[in-house]
């Protein structure tokens, strides 16, 4: 048998059915794995090993009792090690938000995305690194440091979920939970070469997840390929009351075994193969469509016209839901009092002190476009524009199946490359934000490298709800082709 940690998720699931392997096994690995390359990645920022040693004895309990009962359901993700982004609440578990605001937060429950996954038998390995409030595009905003990307160290593993990416790539774990909120699982996953999935908006439940932007916010995963992911989708997805913007659709079964895109209809967007995109980028993904024809995809170019509205629209609307949402840390209601002798100072100190400075810059541009006299100007104008561009994309979605662009017009860029420039970096997630604000679901996956040997990805999107046709068509390319199946050298 390989490394441990080199297993697939389906395939550890497997050994462990058939007792080739336990649990305890599996996360002693992970833990040892995460041992020696923290220093180097700096991708946890709390890791939970006697919390995974105890579910990990636990999951072997429970698989010994189902080898006697074989017949009884046994969820895929049992045993299995993962981790948890830290904008994700774990009961007791340090859950930062990566800012300092937070740095003493120990919720007393745990997401429902998160719980349903625990009652699915998965083992938690810890909390990953991400940008302030999930703010950012590379990890570089976390006030606890910079996550480094495993194919390169001296790049950036994307962001805001760039711990989960990087831990997934570098095999500290076998699937690590992301959000999604401008494109924060997509672009981590394309720039650390694996497979990560941003849900339809309200199929995944938003409880317990620290809110950015509530109206573009999804829990997503990342793994190494479509069929590593599905267990992880259907054990968190479905209606929960405890989230009043959660679907109350069911999660239709989907058979991957039967894959086949015979007749299958793919738009190329001509707005998202644009001048200014890495050429090796563009030939990938163009490569990448031809593999999908290859294989019975009827392909054809559409047309979603408002995409270039999409950056300045999400610019104004995220911005103006993180000023609302974080005015909650004020040094009265939640989160560290710095004190002062006026009320007025304490919550200068407070803030200033404890918000980064890519926090505060959202703030103050969200509470700009809210404020009177400017709202109708800024944020309504915003939310009418959105509109069409949801109206783009269900118009496109009535002559095609699925849609597919790249995710990121660059491979992932030098660490502080970007430092001086928050538009440069904004503009990194300029074709993953109109899903956002269409509400529709992607997945991002590899589909080459460059002359650096970075990886390069893909996106496909998919009608709202529409996830089951995403894992056919991955799942289709990645029975054919390889690049997910490569790995960092570390």
């Amino acid at each position: 048998m390989p490394n441990l940690t080199d297993l697939s998720l389906l395939e550890a699931a497997s050994a462990l059915r058939s007792g080739d392997v336990s649990s305890m096994e599996l996360t002693e690995a992970c833990l040892e794995r995460i041992e020696a390359l923290e220093p180097q990645l700096h991708a946890f920022l709390a890791q939970t090993p006697d919390l995974a040693i105890s579910q990990a004895k636990a999951a072997d309990k429970r698989l010994q009792e189902w080898r006697k009962k074989p017949e009884e359901p046994l969820p895929l993700t049992h045993g299995i090690p993962v981790a948890i982004k830290d904008v994700l609440c774990l009961e007791g578990i340090p859950t930062t938000c990566g800012s300092r605001i937070l740095e003493d937060f120990r919720p007393p429950y745990s997401a429902t995305s998160v719980a349903r996954l625990i009652d699915n038998g998965v083992v938690v390995l810890g909390k990953t690194n991400t940008d302030e409030f999930a703010m950012g595009s590379s990890t570089e905003n976390s006030a606890y440091g910079t996550t480094h990307n495993p194919w390169d160290l001296d790049r950036v593993p994307g962001g805001s979920s760039g711990g989960s990416a990087a831990a997934v790539a570098a095999r500290m774990c076998f699937s690590a939970l992301g959000t999604d909120t401008g494109g924060s699982v997509r672009q981590p996953a394309s720039f650390c070469g694996i497979t990560g999935l941003k849900t339809s908006y309200g199929r995944v439940s938003r409880y317990g997840l620290i809110a950015y932007g509530s109206s573009l916010d999804t829990v997503g995963a990342l793994t190494r390929s479509a069929a590593d992911l599905l267990p992880l989708f259907t054990a968190m997805a479905g209606h929960d009351p405890l989230d009043s913007t959660c679907m109350p659709d069911p999660v239709p079964e989907i058979d991957l075994d039967d894959c086949n895109l015979t007749g299958v209809r793919i738009g190329v967007p001509k707005e998202y193969l644009i001048e200014g995109i890495q050429d090796e980028v563009e030939t990938a993904v163009r490569s990448a469509v031809k593999v999908l024809e290859e294989l019975g995809a009827e392909i054809q170019e559409v047309s979603l016209p408002h995409t270039d509205l999409a950056l300045p629209v999400y610019y104004l609307i995220a911005p103006a839901e993180a000023s609302a949402n974080l005015a909650r840390y004020d040094a009265v209601r939640f989160g560290p009092r710095l004190k002062s002798e006026k009320l007025w100072d304490q919550y200068l100190r407070t803030r200033g002190e404890l918000f980064g400075p890519e926090v505060k810059r959202r703030i103050m541009l969200g509470t700009y476009a809210l404020s009177a006299g400017y709202y109708d100007a800024y944020y309504g104008q915003a939310q009418k524009v959105r509109t069409l561009i949801k109206d783009d994309f269900e118009t496109v979605f009535k002559d095609v199946d699925l849609i597919a662009c790249p995710v990121a017009p660059t491979t992932a860029f030098r660490i502080g490359e970007h430092g001086d420039d928050p538009l440069a970096m904004y503009l990194e997630d300029i074709f993953t934000l109109p899903a956002n604000l269409a509400g529709v679901p992607g997945m991002a996956f590899p589909v080459g490298f460059d002359r650096n040997d970075l990886p390069i990805g893909m996106q496909l999107n998919a009608p709202h709800l529409g996830e089951m046709a995403l894992f056919k068509a991955v799942h289709a390319y990645q029975t054919q082709t390889d690049c997910h199946l490569r790995k960092p050298d570390l």
